[in-house]
């Protein structure tokens, strides 16, 4: 970041966002499908950016997809891994995904929580079996997202406005 000479950031910088990721509030944890929730820590609207925590509690396919630009991941617990690829990212494993390829992401049986940090740019394109177009994920439906879980659990629908740079 910027710093003028008296060491204070420039005045049309965004602040910075210092939380705690893993929150005491279960509500800060935003549904995302049955047994699944992502909690946002940053949602950078200029650039197109989120970056969560996902967190799954439940065993089997979460969703094939593919992205427009690199994702970076690290697990920090639990384990899940790729239909279309052999190796399995458990926990301390960091995982880039380049952009384009589609890959169906897979928790174990055997895995009772998974909770991995990733870094997304562009736009989460879901695809069925056939790779058909069937919906999408960016910064705009992920602030929506939030906005409504956080107004009907009583937080308010300007929690989210934190997380937003």
């Amino acid at each position: 970041m910027y710093q003028n000479m008296k060491g204070s950031a420039h005045s049309l910088a965004p602040s910075e966002i210092a939380i705690a990721a893993v929150p005491d509030d279960e509500r800060a944890w935003v549904p995302q499908a049955e047994g699944v929730w992502f909690r946002p820590l940053m949602l950078n609207t200029m650039q197109g950016q989120w970056c969560n925590l996902l967190r799954v509690r439940r065993s089997g396919v979460l969703s094939r997809h593919l992205h427009t630009n690199p994702v970076h991941g690290y697990v920090i617990k639990g384990k899940w891994h790729y239909l279309e690829h052999d190796w399995v990212a458990g926990t301390g494993c960091y995982v880039f995904e380049p952009p384009g390829e589609i890959h169906t992401l897979v928790v174990p049986e055997d895995c009772e929580e998974m909770i991995t940090f990733f870094n997304i740019t562009g736009c989460m394109y879901y695809v069925d079996a056939d790779n058909k177009h069937i919906g999408f994920e960016d910064v705009f439906t992920k602030i929506d997202m939030c906005r409504q879980h956080y107004e009907t659990t009583g937080l308010g629908g300007d929690y989210v406005d934190q997380f937003i740079r």
